[in-house]
């Protein structure tokens, strides 16, 4: 089978034998998969990564234990949990600090013609929803997310830090919710220091977090939903003296997100920019690099 393979910043395709499936895991056949920033930056040396990338897919069930899965089409939580520590039992496994991450930590990505990840992660697709939308699931379950960590009222003006995908979808979850978002872009004036009370950071550059200070009110709340490589510098006399809320923001439930693109609140197929067949992985990781591009799709 064709597998990509991320090793030293070079993005390569190869030849692998179809993986084995363990007790309690399904086998998955890859329909379409998008390159996020977590993609890049684990090209560029996050985790000091080495091996084949990819967490944000749809896929056909080829084989699995529960035969009701078998030749349907999933979309898949990334984070595999012991299932038996405290932060599983809480239903927080995507905590659980024997966790393993699809495509990122300790197991093998979507970016290979079959993998495999366990049937409980896994969430049946219903028929109406196309392959183009369904990919956004798991970014978009990551805007969501926003939305169970901080209490933002129906109103609120929200400043969103970053016009790239992830800035795009926690705008329209934002929307959807009800509140006032407002995308900062990298062209965008600065507004005046400590004008908002919420702010969300998600540049996905070094950079952003220090803005998002000085945008924040005093008692203000800063959601970081930026991944970057590199160690961070902030002003945190700043923080502490305006007593600003620091909130870290991740991976979300995948249930709000499937209601969101099964309405249609969200709009997502204008933010696909490329697709590649996976062949050509290469050419579409340094296209997903490129300036002003929002997603990229394998297949």
């Amino acid at each position: 089978m064709v597998s990509v393979h991320l090793e030293n910043g070079v993005v390569e395709v190869r030849e692998r034998p179809v993986p084995k499936r363990p007790r309690g895991f399904a086998l998955i056949r890859l329909l379409c998969g998008g390159i996020c920033n977590t993609d890049l930056e684990l090209q560029r040396g996050y985790y000091n990564f080495r091996g084949t990338p990819g967490h944000e897919f749809v896929g056909e069930v080829v084989e699995s234990d529960d035969r009701a899965l078998d030749g349907r089409r999933v979309v898949g939580e990334i984070n595999l949990a012991c299932g038996n520590c405290e932060w599983c039992a809480r239903g927080l496994g995507r905590h659980c600090p024997h966790r393993s991450v699809l495509g990122i930590l300790g197991h093998p990505g979507a970016f290979s013609e079959f993998f495999t990840l366990p049937e409980r992660n896994l969430h049946v697709l219903p028929d109406d929803l196309p392959n183009d939308r369904a990919v956004f699931t798991e970014p978009l379950a990551a805007a969501c997310e926003i939305l169970d960590q901080v209490a933002i009222p129906r109103g609120g003006e929200v400043a969103v830090l970053g016009g790239g995908k992830l800035g795009r979808l926690v705008s329209q979850v934002l929307e959807a919710h009800g509140a006032r978002p407002r995308i900062f872009g990298r062209q965008t004036p600065d507004p005046p220091a400590a004008s908002y009370e919420w702010v969300v950071e998600a540049t996905g550059s070094p950079a952003g977090l220090a803005r998002a200070v000085e945008m924040t009110r005093p008692r203000g709340t800063i959601i970081i939903k930026s991944t970057v490589r590199d160690p961070v510098a902030i002003d945190m006399a700043r923080v502490a003296v305006n007593e600003i809320t620091l909130v870290g923001s991740r991976c979300g439930r995948f249930e709000p997100a499937l209601d969101l693109l099964r309405r249609g609140a969200v709009r997502v197929d204008g933010m696909i920019s490329a697709r590649f067949p996976l062949a050509e992985a290469p050419r579409a990781f340094a296209a997903a690099a490129g300036k002003g591009v929002f997603k990229v799709l394998l297949s």
